[in-house]
């Protein structure tokens, strides 16, 4: 339905961004290449990706960024986010049962009490927006996260959104690769 261009038909730009994704990991995930149809959207998406997903604070650390990511896509059944960020997440989090744990049923994961009320704001913003309000945000304070993690917190739940709409629309599948990431020891690292 929507065309996927081929790597060397791209810009320069997201060339090199892809290539280096694709020598880090071993593979081009399938999203890069299904949004590269349109390039200003591509950087666009990719650098508030990388905004809200490549920092770390004391309160909300990249494994709990990707959690959010899982709860919120299952809950929007987008099978390429769950999949694709499930991998990072056990990665991230080092434990190969959470990102399955979270996408089942978040409220029963092996999460601790601050990772469980972070997913509950995130999973609210995703699904009935409306019932966050002071108390619940309140939630989050009490467990050390600052205004701006809250923000961080409601911006990932916000742009998954978008992403997980964008995927469903062109029908994009997970990468092969990303089913055994962090489900298996590395062989020699």
């Amino acid at each position: 339905m929507f065309g996927v261009p081929a790597l060397d038909e791209l810009p320069e730009d997201l060339r090199s961004r892809i290539q280096a994704v694709a020598d880090k990991s071993g593979f081009v995930p399938n999203i890069f290449l299904t949004l590269a149809c349109r390039p200003a959207e591509w950087r666009a998406f990719f650098a508030y990706h990388d905004a809200l997903m490549d920092k770390e604070t004391p309160a909300l650390s990249k494994a709990d960024r990707e959690l959010i990511v899982v709860a919120t896509s299952a809950e929007n059944h987008c099978l390429y986010c769950v999949v694709a960020h499930g991998a990072i997440a056990r990665i991230r989090a080092r434990n190969p049962r959470i990102a399955d744990q979270v996408a089942t049923d978040w409220r029963k994961a092996e999460l601790d009490d601050r990772q469980r009320a972070i997913l509950d704001v995130a999973v609210r913003l995703a699904v009935q927006p409306w019932t966050v309000d002071e108390g619940v945000l309140g939630a989050l304070r009490a467990h050390g996260l600052t205004d701006d993690d809250i923000w961080d917190v409601g911006s990932i739940s916000a742009f998954f959104a978008m992403s997980n709409r964008l995927v469903h629309l062109t029908r994009t599948m997970p990468n092969e690769e990303f089913y055994l990431m962090g489900r298996l020891p590395q062989v020699g690292g």
